[in-house]
C-alpha cells in the first residue's frame, strides 16, 4: 500500500496508448530482444560528438531501471549498473511477451500526483480508464514518461502540451496517425 497502483492487463490498454508508447520510446520494440543496438550506437555517437540524437534505452531497459531504482551512483557504478540493466532486460524479454512488458512498464511508471501506474494516471488526470483514453490523453500520459516532473500537466501545462504534441508527431512519423489527425489532436487542450 505504498503506491496508489492497480495493475491493468495488456488487453485493457487502449491501442493509441500502446502506439504512442512505442512511437515515442522504442520504435523498434517488436524487432529487438531487450537491447536495441542501433539506438545504443546512435546514443553513444551522440554523447561522443555532443549531438543529442535520442536515448538508447528500450522500453524493456526502462522497465528494468524502474524495477531497481538507482540511487546516487559514481560514474563507474553507473556504468556497471547499466550493464546489469541490460542483462535484466534480456532476461525479461525471455520470460515475458512483448505485450506483458508493455503492461508491466505502464503499470510501474510513476505519473506523479499519487498516480502510480496507468490505471491511477487515467483516473487522476482524466477520470477515465486506460481502455477509454482518447488519442490526445494517451499522448499526454506517454509524454510524461520522458520526465514526469518537467511535463507535469498540473504545474507546467504549456510544457506538457508541447511534449504531448511531440508524441503526436512521433505517432504520425511511424504511421499511427495521419497528418490531419495529428493536427486535430494537437489543437485540443489538455482537458
Amino acid at each position: 500500500y505504498n503506491e496508489n497502483r492497480v495493475s491493468v492487463p495488456f488487453s485493457r490498454l487502449d491501442t493509441n496508448l500502446v502506439n504512442a508508447l512505442i512511437a515515442t520510446e522504442d520504435a523498434r520494440f517488436f524487432r529487438h530482444s531487450g537491447i536495441d543496438l542501433q539506438a545504443l550506437f546512435r546514443s553513444v555517437f551522440g554523447v561522443l560528438t555532443g549531438s543529442n540524437k535520442g536515448g538508447g534505452s528500450t522500453i524493456t531497459q526502462q522497465l528494468a531501471k524502474m524495477m531497481f531504482p538507482r540511487n546516487r551512483l559514481s560514474r563507474f557504478s553507473l556504468v556497471f549498473r547499466k550493464f546489469k540493466e541490460w542483462i535484466i532486460a534480456v532476461k525479461l524479454e525471455r520470460i515475458y511477451s512483448k505485450q506483458e512488458i508493455i503492461a508491466l512498464y505502464l503499470n510501474k511508471f510513476d505519473f506523479l500526483n499519487q498516480a502510480v501506474g496507468i490505471q491511477s494516471a487515467a483516473r487522476i488526470y482524466f477520470n477515465t480508464s486506460p481502455d477509454s483514453l482518447s488519442v490526445e490523453q494517451s499522448a499526454m500520459l506517454i509524454g510524461m514518461a520522458k520526465n514526469p516532473s518537467l511535463f507535469n500537466p498540473i504545474r507546467k501545462p504549456e510544457k506538457t502540451i508541447q511534449r504531448r504534441n511531440i508524441v503526436l508527431s512521433q505517432m504520425e512519423k511511424y504511421g499511427y496517425l495521419t497528418t490531419s489527425e495529428k493536427l486535430k489532436y494537437q489543437s485540443r487542450p489538455l482537458g
